[in-house]
C-alpha cells in the first residue's frame, strides 16, 4: 500500500502556475489539488482538508485576503501566500490576517517547496513545540526557559528571551514586525520597530557566528524576521 502523501491545495487562477507547480509538487512527494477561484478554493479546503494551502491574492472572484480570512474561520493548517503584489503593506496585512508565509511572483519552485516544508513542520498551535527548538548550534528550551549555544548557557535579558522564544515557537516561519512587537512589548508598541531592531541586534551578538551576516535570525526586509531551522 502506498503511503499517504501530504495534500497541497493551490488556489490560483493562472493556468501556467498549475501546469508547472502541480508536477513539481507531485515529484516532491505531495498530492497537488487545484482551485481556480476563491470560492472554489474555500470549497476545496472544506472538502479536501489539505495539509497546506498555497494562495494567490489576485483571484477573479474575490481578493485572496478575503479567502484567507474566511478560511481561517475553520482551517488551521499553514497558508503560504503566492502573489505578484510586492508592496510591503500587502505582505504585512496578509501575515497579520493569518498567513504563515509570503512568496512573491516570479518565484523559484525550490524556494516555495522549502516554505511549504517549513509550514508543514508547524502546527496551528504555536505551543506545539514540546521539546527544545534546535537551530544550528543554538538550543531553545521553551519549557525551562533555557538557551544554550554549543552546549553552553547563554545569558539573555527578559526581553531578549521573550523575543527569541516567540520566534522559536514559530521556527521556520516568517513573523511580522507587528506580531513580534505585540507579543513582546504589547499592542501599544506594535509600530515601534526601533525596539525590535535593538533587541534583534543584541540577540545576534550573543547567538550568531557572524552577527554582521546573520544565518540564525534572518531579516525579511520591511516585513519581519525568521528563525532558521
Amino acid at each position: 500500500m502506498s503511503a499517504v502523501r501530504p495534500r497541497i491545495l493551490v488556489i490560483d487562477d493562472e493556468s501556467q502556475i498549475h501546469r508547472f507547480l502541480s508536477p513539481a509538487l507531485d515529484a516532491a512527494g505531495y498530492e497537488p489539488k487545484r482551485a481556480d477561484s476563491g470560492q472554489e478554493g474555500l470549497r476545496g479546503i472544506a472538502l479536501w482538508s489539505p495539509d497546506a494551502v498555497v494562495l494567490d491574492l489576485g483571484l477573479p472572484d474575490m481578493d485572496g485576503k478575503e479567502v484567507l480570512v474566511r478560511a481561517r474561520e475553520f482551517y488551521t493548517g499553514p497558508v503560504i501566500i503566492l502573489s505578484a503584489r510586492d508592496r510591503e503593506a500587502e505582505k504585512i496585512e496578509a501575515l497579520d490576517l493569518g498567513a504563515n508565509d509570503y512568496v512573491e511572483k516570479p518565484f523559484g519552485v525550490g524556494e516555495l517547496l522549502a516554505r511549504i516544508r517549513a509550514g508543514l513542520r508547524q502546527t496551528s498551535d504555536p505551543t506545539a513545540h514540546r521539546g527544545p527548538v534546535v537551530a544550528g548550534d543554538v538550543t531553545i528550551d521553551l519549557e525551562r526557559r533555557l538557551v544554550t549555544r554549543g552546549g553552553e548557557p547563554v545569558r539573555l535579558t527578559p526581553k531578549e528571551y521573550d523575543l527569541l522564544g516567540h520566534l522559536a515557537r514559530h521556527a521556520g516561519k516568517l513573523v511580522s514586525h507587528a506580531d513580534l512587537l505585540t507579543a513582546v512589548w504589547g499592542a501599544a508598541h506594535a509600530a515601534d520597530t526601533q525596539y525590535l531592531r535593538v533587541v534583534i541586534g543584541q540577540l545576534r551578538q550573543k547567538l550568531e557566528a557572524d552577527p554582521a551576516q546573520p544565518g540564525l535570525i534572518v531579516t525579511e526586509p520591511a516585513v519581519g524576521y525568521r528563525l532558521q531551522m
